[in-house]
């Protein structure tokens, strides 16, 4: 049901992309005033509970970085909470930074979820953001907001696809008329990405690397499609067999065979979306294409792969990192771009 409670929204309210990787604030009348990794460092004080230490950049600094007084953790896992505490510390640490750490600040907010997301899990959701400091708590589901995002004409009588990557989930939508007209949320992403790279390279090379190195080698060389000329670059880690730090050198290739499991399961997605679609609808993406946004839209030659796939036309946004979060922060300026937005 459109909610004509909230069509005038202070300047204060904000939009949130509650992202497994990184969280992002949109602020009306600002833009995005807020953009940092979805990490908290928790200390253990003595008898006296856990303390945070830091949150966002500092945080992602000390993963598998910490002594044993000291836990660095990613509170949201396939993009939805999975550590309601540290969550709740992570929400009010970013509300009151994207106010200038005014306390007295409360927000109405908007927040982006997956569309595949549950009732139990949107209440998680909803209870951290009220404890960190939101007045009232409205949710736009991702794809949505991806799309708006991403300038789509989602308010036409017209199909449009979008097929957002996260860190934790992928989105896949068919929008028209303001609303979704059919959606697959899969919880396969970056982070996937990333764990498989460090499996393979354990396997193959015996060489034990953490979650960031393997990030950092799916950005810089990773592909999902292939070059003519495979890019290389050096892999530090533990050798498995001695135990001591040890250099690799990996190539394209070998980061493209390892994610490939992730890369079928989105494009297999996709394939399964366009099969539900209206015929009407279909005829409007032969023309349209499909449009990438989210952070696993930044691997090299994902457009290309989707493209060999699918034979259609497809696009990256001009900014895929903050397609969500700009999204979001439209409907914030003009709640009729959408059917409708549920409150918490």
């Amino acid at each position: 049901m459109f909610l004509n409670s909230i069509a005038g929204i202070f300047s204060h309210d904000i939009a949130i992309d509650l992202g497994t990787a990184n969280t992002l604030v949109y602020m009306k009348a600002k833009g995005i005033v807020l953009n940092e990794p979805s990490v908290v460092a928790m200390k253990n004080g003595n008898g006296n509970g856990k303390k945070v230490l830091a949150v966002g950049k500092e945080a992602k600094m000390m993963l598998g970085r910490t002594p044993g007084n000291i836990t660095a953790i990613r509170p949201m896992m396939d993009g939805v909470i999975a550590d309601f505490e540290v969550a709740e510390a992570m929400l009010s640490y970013f509300i009151r930074k994207a106010h200038a750490r005014r306390r007295l600040v409360k927000p109405r907010t908007i927040i982006g979820v997956p569309s595949g997301i549950t009732q139990v899990e949107k209440r998680a959701v909803l209870e951290s953001a009220a404890s960190a400091g939101a007045s009232e708590v409205y949710f736009i589901e991702e794809p949505m907001a991806a799309a708006i995002g991403a300038g789509l004409p989602v308010a036409e009588p017209k199909g449009s696809m979008i097929v957002d990557i996260g860190g934790g989930t992928t989105e896949v939508a068919i929008l028209s008329l303001g609303g979704i007209v059919d959606s697959i949320s899969l919880r396969v992403a970056g982070d996937k990405m990333d764990e498989s790279i460090q499996e393979y390279i354990k396997r193959k090379h015996r060489l034990v690397i953490g979650s960031s190195t393997a990030e950092t080698i799916k950005m810089s060389i990773g592909n999902a499609y292939a070059d003519e000329d495979p890019e290389k670059a050096e892999v530090k880690g533990r050798d498995l067999s001695t135990g001591v730090p040890r250099v690799l050198t990996v190539d394209s290739g070998e980061i493209r065979e390892a994610i490939s499991e992730q890369l079928n399961a989105i494009s297999g997605a996709v394939l399964t979306a366009l099969e539900r679609v209206p015929p009407e609808l279909a005829a409007d993406l032969v023309e349209t294409g499909i449009m990438l946004a989210g952070g696993g839209a930044l691997l090299k030659n994902m457009d290309l792969f989707l493209r060999s796939v699918i034979k259609l036309p497809v696009k990256i946004t001009d900014d895929p990192l903050t397609a969500v979060a700009i999204g979001a922060g439209k409907a914030l300026d003009n709640m009729k771009i959408l059917k409708g937005l549920e409150k918490g």
